[in-house]
């Protein structure tokens, strides 16, 4: 079956040039092949489209009104081509982004105002989820994920490191002690955070190589970093948690880091995007603008 839009565009070249032979040489096709290609549109459509003669050929009537349809067809073609072409040299369109809730909330929904006002024909479609979300599956552009990554389907950057630091709030402290060691962690109520795969409720690492595991419990765990932020600093017990969460927190005194000269788990900031494909201006743009956003020193690290 011949391709349709092929086509059309055959019989508005055989319509502009008057001749077959005419649009054979224009299009580097056959005579033969471009009569196909004429007949296979008279037949799908049931009408005659041209009057043939040893002279000249004529439209028909039906081939005047089809042609102004082709025309305005292959016209919006060329547009939606060109307009695709665009997307992956100007920031434009729609951009589809997925955070985790608690950093999208705090980092990446005050930075779209600057990142609006720099790129206005794009449009962030901003989803807050911190389950694993399937970018192809799900339709993202582009992800947000803190952690250490496992997918070879995606294509990574790195923005930002994102280190995890051990605190709670004075009042705790005062009344339960402070921790020396990482072995006194398991005599104290550690508030869990049950998303991660590696720092769980019930064990803690340390260490860049995650190589020191301490097991702990507490009376409370949560699938969200702000609700153990909210009960560590009311006094309820210790969280092991991110820079960019509890930064503000530890410079006003809420709360207080310990065991300062143990090394923590150092996680990374990282935009993720699919891969087998160029990715579009607007996706590049975006990842470009947060890079320098967070670089070199992210803020939430600043004055600790």
């Amino acid at each position: 079956m011949l391709d349709r839009v092929t086509s059309m565009q055959v019989f508005q070249r055989v319509a502009m040039l008057g001749s077959f032979s005419a649009a054979a040489r224009a299009l580097d096709l056959s005579q033969t092949m471009v009569t196909k290609h004429v007949a296979a549109l008279e037949a799908r459509l049931g009408i005659k489209l041209l009057h043939r003669s040893t002279r000249k050929l004529v439209l028909t009537e039906g081939g005047r009104n089809y042609l102004a349809s082709v025309e305005r067809i292959l016209s919006e073609i060329e547009e939606a081509e060109a307009s695709a072409g665009l997307d992956r040299i100007e920031p434009r369109g729609i951009l589809r982004l997925n955070v985790p809730v608690t950093f999208g909330f705090r980092e990446i929904a005050p930075a779209l105002a600057e990142f609006s006002r720099l790129y206005p024909s794009v449009h962030v479609d901003l989803g807050l989820a911190d389950r694993y979300v399937e970018l192809i599956e799900e339709g993202w552009d582009l992800a947000i994920r803190i952690g250490r990554l496992k997918d070879s389907r995606l294509v990574a950057r790195r923005l930002a490191p994102c280190r995890i630091v051990v605190c709670a709030a004075p009042s705790y402290l005062a009344e339960h002690g402070t921790p020396q060691t990482l072995a006194d962690l398991s005599r104290h109520n550690c508030l869990g955070y049950t998303l991660s795969t590696t720092v769980s409720p019930d064990r803690w690492v340390f260490g860049r190589d995650a190589d020191m595991v301490v097991p702990v419990k507490g009376n409370l765990r949560a699938n969200n970093g702000d609700a153990l932020l909210a009960a560590a600093i009311a006094g309820q017990g210790i969280i092991y948690q991110p820079t960019f969460l509890v930064g503000d927190s530890l410079r006003s005194g809420a709360l207080v880091p310990i065991l300062e000269e143990t090394p923590t788990y150092e996680l990374a900031v990282h935009a993720v995007m699919p891969s087998g494909r160029q990715a579009p201006a607007k996706v590049r743009a975006i990842v470009e603008f947060l890079a320098d956003r967070f670089a070199p020193e992210p803020h939430w690290d600043r004055d600790l």
